[in-house]
């Protein structure tokens, strides 16, 4: 398709007022953990030792305290008590009052948003219901940071009306961890197919997938693995002891969560659970996956960080309630910035990727958990993206073709907002790119935790305006509406 821009670009971006600012009076209620179990031991004893009339004045303190803070908190600190049950003396028959107080020495409060909420990624939200004519209701994931720069996904929702007026729901004061599901089922095919991936593969292994079902839980691979063990000559139960540890940990990176199901969407908060999300969950990039059918799975990208390492994986979900975690696979599973396309390109999944930290690529897949083909698509070409580039976010279907969102990181490190238009039919054809950026950061938002830097994870389209929230220098977030067609006439 050949376009014919105007010398000078001349887009017209609205900055609307709406911002999303750092939050340090919503907390949420963490276990509070110790290195040792000697520790644990010290302080329950510490708590048993008080009398009885102690242990009610304490506890009747912190329920003053504390509970107008956080629903449910007596049924929170009873199941925190009841997880380091098994360290009290044996012969000990407790009131409730000190169960319950027990298990307040072991939680504290923690304040996911105090230090930022950024980089969101948006969609139309699941109910579309009780709006007035040509209104949209839109869903968020944003990433929030507190104490500690641990990043975690919350959750917002808002409504843009007729006339691109964008409002946001206020956020409830509560905040809630969900439930790790304990019977999450693994499919032992692609199980095994990632085991052989990570180079654990062998009549070791087979042994202990040949005791489980095409479909097992997590308890059925700690009997696999004990049993088998359990056979090893003693000689061999070092490396094979290795071997169930790799098997562990990849089953435990694959989980699921649960919400319940009366909880308000901005009461959901998700944390960390695996060692390689230690220091985060990091730009949640959000897509409604639509199949032949019209059935809708929600997919999302995000990165893995511990603190060195930097990996991207996926969540699944039906209605953000109830999440599927998984491990993605594959040589092409590299770096950050994986976004997928939201249908299948002939027959495929598709996906952009950024392996080498400069340059974005295409990938195709059977399976949406396992990627190995990558093939370059785009590279830096304009002097606000030489340092690299990198997609913002799932591609947009247009009628001109695939609108993709991208950052570009130029002189002093700024980051700024670009786009670039892909062939509908054949994506790995590039159409056109904005030879200028699409924003630049100006004013206050160059002002923040990492300055001068604009970002997103994700836009959509309303009418013919791009609705685009976006973070500033990753402390806030605001939003910007933008002509889609002057954005398409700009292109070259």
């Amino acid at each position: 398709m050949k376009r014919h821009p105007s010398p000078l670009q001349n887009i017209n971006v609205r900055r609307t007022e709406v911002r999303l600012s750092p939050d340090q009076t919503r907390v949420v209620l963490r276990p509070l953990g110790f290195a040792s179990d000697e520790e644990y031991i010290k302080i329950i004893r510490r708590a048993l030792a008080l009398p009885e009339k102690a242990v009610r004045s304490v506890l009747g303190q912190v329920l003053a305290e504390f509970s107008s803070r956080h629903r449910w908190l007596t049924k929170r600190l009873l199941k925190r008590f009841q997880h380091l049950e098994h360290f009290l003396p044996s012969g000990h028959d407790i009131s409730e009052s000190r169960k319950l107080l027990i298990g307040s020495y072991f939680m504290f409060e923690y304040s996911p948003e105090s230090a930022a909420i950024f980089n969101p990624s948006i969609l139309p939200h699941p109910d579309q219901s009780n709006l007035p004519r040509g209104s949209l209701r839109f869903l968020l994931s944003l990433r929030s940071t507190g104490e500690g720069h641990i990043s975690s996904i919350s959750f917002r929702s808002g409504v843009i009306d007729t006339h691109n007026g964008i409002s946001v729901e206020p956020s409830s004061r509560f905040l809630t961890e969900p439930e790790l599901i304990g019977n999450s089922t693994y499919h032992k095919a692609l199980f095994g197919r990632k085991v052989a991936e990570m180079g654990l593969a062998g009549d070791w292994v087979e042994r202990v997938l040949g005791r489980l079902g095409d479909f097992f839980t997590v308890k059925d691979l700690k009997n696999g693995l004990k049993e088998v063990l359990h056979e090893t000559a003693p000689g061999q139960r070092i490396g094979d002891h290795n071997i169930a540890k790799g098997l562990w940990l990849l089953a435990q990176s694959n989980y699921e969560i649960r919400f319940p199901p009366d909880q308000e969407l901005s009461e959901r908060i998700i944390f960390p659970v695996t060692s390689i999300q230690s220091n985060g969950l990091e730009d949640v990039r959000l897509t409604a996956h639509r199949d032949k059918g019209g059935g809708i799975i929600y997919y999302a990208t995000y990165t893995a960080y511990d603190g060195r390492n930097v990996l991207p994986q996926l969540f699944e979900t039906e209605d953000f309630r109830h999440f599927k975690f998984s491990t993605l696979n594959g040589s092409g599973v590299q770096n950050k910035g994986m976004a997928l396309f939201p249908r299948k390109i002939n027959g495929r999944f598709a996906m952009l990727a950024r392996q080498d930290g400069e340059n974005i690529f295409l990938m195709y897949s059977d399976n949406v958990h396992f990627w190995n083909e990558a093939t370059l698509l785009l590279s830096p070409l304009h002097p606000w993206e030489f340092i690299k580039t990198g997609n913002c976010g799932c591609p947009i279907e247009t009628k001109a073709g695939w609108l993709v969102l991208s950052h570009g990181v130029g002189p002093m490190r700024q980051y700024c907002l670009g786009a670039f238009l892909l062939d509908r039919k054949d994506p790995s054809k590039v159409i056109a790119r904005l030879r200028e950026p699409l924003m630049r950061p100006e004013g206050i938002e160059r002002e923040g935790y990492v300055p001068n830097v604009l970002y997103t994870c994700g836009a959509l389209v309303h009418g013919d305006q791009l609705v685009l929230p976006y973070g500033m220098s990753d402390r806030v977030t605001g939003f910007a509406l933008i002509p889609l067609d002057e954005i398409l006439a700009t292109m070259s």
